[in-house]
């Protein structure tokens, strides 16, 4: 019976199509309720024929698919002309009652086939899209993974390497280590969020936590814009490490952010750093920079002063639900 009932389900969901004698039943009953149906009515008004099959004719096609639906639809338009219930015998109105009731019935098998395929291509859909991101959370997890022993490969490496000297292998440690907890910090908050302070930390913490100064409230960031700002943080926090205030012994920078109603501003100010006489082409980096923050109703904004580069990133903040 459980069986029976689970087969009924999937079948009547679209899950999966019922066996062929589930559907036959399946029809039968609809055809036996139209007909005791019809019996109830004829006491009010004897000449209601078809009107009680339209439901079975629903029901037996989005159930048990094109073939039941027109099987029941002709066995329906036989038992309105063949069974009585009154006085009144078959006639010329009768008959072209059937032929209008196989009509309407023709049409309603269309629109639920029509329903039918598409909900079978939307579970397709479904199905692939689901795949897919399974797939993407795999590969991301096996990038993840593989990063992070190439990273502890590169600290081992460099630990034998630098064994004699340990004044430059005490530099060099903390940031490897920060560099590895930049990278979980990224993958936890693609699936949890983070607050601002720590990611800006996880970034900026390798080149010194005396190099920079962040200045703002707690502020928890969703998931999605918590992605969003790690990447154009990282390459902010890259490029002041090649060519801005970390490359310089005396180089600054200082981050702050607001919040006012549901829209972030937070501001990126480099001092000290190397003077720029000449702006390249912009790059992916720059790109990135100025096109992230678009599905978030924001933009960024880029200057590059004497003083270092001055960037400031607008964008609303998405509700964590």
């Amino acid at each position: 019976m459980a069986k029976l009932t689970d087969e009924f389900r999937k079948g009547w969901q679209g899950v999966a199509p019922p066996s062929l004698g589930l559907s036959i039943a399946f029809a039968a009953a609809c055809l036996l309720l139209a007909t005791l149906a019809r019996w109830g009515l004829s006491h009010v008004r004897p000449d209601i024929y078809f009107t009680p099959y339209f439901p079975a004719v629903l029901f037996a096609a989005t159930f048990g698919g094109l073939r039941i639906g027109v099987i029941t639809a002709l066995i329906g338009g036989a038992l309105g002309v063949v069974l009585n219930f009154g006085d009144a015998s078959a006639d010329r109105a009768r008959f072209a009652l059937l032929a209008m009731y196989w009509g309407v019935s023709a049409l309603t098998i269309w629109g639920v086939e029509h329903y039918r395929s598409m909900l079978t291509e939307q579970r397709r859909i479904s199905k692939r899209l689901i795949e897919e991101e399974d797939y993407r959370k795999l590969l991301v997890a096996e990038l993840q993974h593989r990063l992070k022993n190439k990273l502890s490969t590169v600290h081992a490496v460099l630990h034998q390497v630098l064994h004699d000297q340990p004044e430059v292998w005490a530099r060099i440690d903390p940031r490897l280590r920060s560099l590895a907890t930049a990278d979980d910090l990224i993958s936890r908050i693609d699936r949890a969020g983070c607050d601002i302070r720590d990611l800006l930390i996880a970034e900026l913490g390798p080149y010194g936590h005396v190099r920079f100064t962040l200045n703002g409230e707690r502020l928890f960031l969703p998931s999605k814009l918590a992605v969003t700002l790690s990447l154009m943080f990282h390459e902010l926090a890259t490029n002041a490490g090649k060519y801005g205030a970390f490359s310089a012994p005396r180089g600054l920078l200082q981050v702050s952010w607001t919040v006012n109603d549901d829209r972030l501003t937070v501001t990126w100010d480099e001092t000290e750093g190397p003077s720029i006489d000449k702006v390249s082409e912009p790059g992916f980096g720059t790109k990135l920079l100025k096109s992230a923050l678009s599905a978030f109703d924001g933009k960024s904004e880029i200057s590059y002063l004497k003083t270092g580069l001055h960037c400031i990133m607008q964008c609303r903040i998405p509700k964590s639900g």
